[in-house]
């Protein structure tokens, strides 16, 4: 869309935005910018996906542009930003390298070093013959084929990114993940999927269609378990990025319909739904992925080359005749600094993975709780505390979760949505969210007549030219239709509550990356 509209109307447009401190309606950029309306409706729509903002309508119906005033670009980073970013990249690469050789190449050494000393000293002879000795059992150990095997994937590509065991076992046996990606993992954790933006959007698209190219922001969080302002801003930006129109239902809710979504050569086949938040929950990271045999084989290696060479002055250097400070240092201090540092990685790592899976559990909280609010709100029922508490208990009986902590997270939908709390009187606290099922019987009104999945347009549903009389009576017919059996059981449109699931986040991108490895 961006694509249509010239470059100077978008400058324009843009600062237009920014005197009007970021909000304003298409009238109120017209009348700024002096630009034809169908120009800065295009405009808008374009910057709803470049740039962080979102759409509102005010009681009248009327759509409101609401970016930041300072109109921010999506995924704008600094240049000095995108520097540092780079450079970190490669000094990484380049520590990861280091570590390995260190790793493989003072074990082989410290190995190779114990043998000659146990020979020396079952000899008695303190000779060279014993180091010689030693030598030609590490030419056997560095040039074994099955050595480099272990340590090389035979199909193996350098760079790509390993994501941990689990993603290990999806992998055909023939891709076997090579040892030094272990190693780094033991180091730094597992490499984490960084999907793009069109990745991402897969399972959004999915839902577009599945819900017949109809959809409301309820809808989007039901399907990604976000909170409501930052599910407003992306479906501005799945406005502008796949063409979507928005329109105001009779009732005053904002509907977004993207009719370009719905051509399809399977015609009217039903799509199915992708799975919603609660049945999307996420996995705890790892704190280095590998499977406890492989870190085991990583930890008995440096720990053998930290004993080795703390040890080596007493032990090795008088076998064989070792001495200066010139093997002292080659072969304590630094392969003992080294080993010491291999072990602090995890340790250091360990704190901020037990934060971040704290986060991650209060995030799988909020995505268990939407599904038992959504189920109550779409079928007209209160929510009572008790029974949300318990839900989430049942679903996640690992979770730490209390009664007044499921309390906040209702509070927090209670004032994005305008819901409504009260007191009973045994105490129990009741929340409604007549919001959500609004929106969803919103969307469903304008789904069943617009039709986009059979690309027909059904009859009016609403018309800016209708009277006050007119709007009453074809609200009437609407009503009267439901009563035979028009109407739709809102409830339908979510699964089954009785089940909760992890969605691994290397899946986002694993049909790629076999397409990739395959060309």
């Amino acid at each position: 869309m961006s694509t249509l509209v010239l470059a100077g109307e978008q400058a324009n447009i843009l600062a237009s935005l920014r005197r009007l401190k970021g909000t304003g309606t298409v009238g109120d950029v017209v009348a700024d910018s002096g630009l034809p309306a169908d120009s800065v409706r295009a405009g808008l729509k374009a910057l709803l996906e470049s740039h962080h903002g979102h759409l509102a309508v005010t009681d009248s119906g009327e759509l409101v542009y609401d970016f930041d005033a300072r109109v921010i670009e999506r995924g704008n980073e600094p240049v000095l930003a995108r520097a540092w970013s780079r450079f970190r990249q490669l000094a990484r690469g380049a520590f990861k390298a280091w570590i390995v050789i260190m790793l493989v190449v003072y074990f082989v050494v410290m190995v190779v070093l114990v043998i000659a000393a146990l020979f020396a000293s079952q000899r008695g002879n303190n000779s060279r013959g014993g180091l010689g000795g030693g030598r030609r059992g590490g030419g056997s150990i560095g040039f074994d084929p099955i050595y480099w095997y272990w340590i090389w994937g035979p199909r193996w590509r350098i760079g790509r990114p390993y994501y941990g065991h689990r993603w290990e076992r999806t992998l055909p046996k023939e891709d076997r993940v090579p040892f030094y990606k272990k190693v780094f993992a033991f180091v730094f954790g597992p490499d984490q999927p960084k999907p793009t933006q069109k990745q991402l959007d897969r399972s959004k698209l999915r839902l577009i269609r599945a819900r017949s190219g109809v959809l409301t922001t309820a809808e989007l969080v039901e399907h990604t378990g976000s909170t409501f302002p930052e599910a407003d801003d992306e479906m501005g930006r799945l406005l502008g990025a796949y063409d979507g129109e928005a329109a105001v239902s009779p009732d005053g809710e904002l509907v977004y319909a993207f009719p370009g979504l719905m051509a399809s050569t399977q015609g009217s086949k039903k799509k199915r739904a992708p799975n919603p938040a609660w049945m999307r929950l996420e996995p705890e990271l790892e704190l280095t992925g590998n499977t406890a045999g492989a870190n085991a084989i990583v930890a008995s290696m440096n720990s053998f080359t930290l004993i080795a060479a703390a040890t080596s002055p007493w032990f090795i250097f008088p076998r064989l005749g070792i001495s200066g400070p010139a093997a002292f240092w080659a072969l304590v201090i630094v392969p003992v600094v080294f080993s010491v540092l291999f072990f602090t990685g995890p340790l250091v790592r360990m704190t901020g993975v037990t934060f971040e899976n704290r986060r991650r559990g209060r995030r799988n909280v909020r995505r268990v709780l939407t599904g038992f609010v959504y189920d109550k709100a779409l079928r007209g029922r209160p929510l009572p505390l008790s029974e949300a508490h318990a839900h989430v208990e049942s679903k996640l009986p690992n979770a730490t979760t209390t009664r007044n902590g499921i309390a906040t997270l209702l509070d927090e939908l209670v004032a994005a949505l305008d819901g409504e709390v009260s007191v009973a009187e045994d105490g129990e606290v009741y929340y409604r969210f007549t919001a959500i099922r609004d929106q969803y019987s919103a969307s469903d009104t304008v789904r069943r007549f617009l039709k986009l999945d059979k690309r027909q347009l059904g009859e009016v549903v609403f018309s800016t030219s209708d009277s006050a009389e007119g709007a009453g009576k074809r609200d009437l017919e609407l009503f009267d239709r439901e009563l035979v059996g028009e109407s739709s059981d809102l409830g339908a449109y979510l699964p089954v509550l009785d089940r909760v699931d992890v969605e691994e986040p290397y899946d986002l991108i694993s049909f790629d990356e076999e397409l990739s490895r395959r060309s």
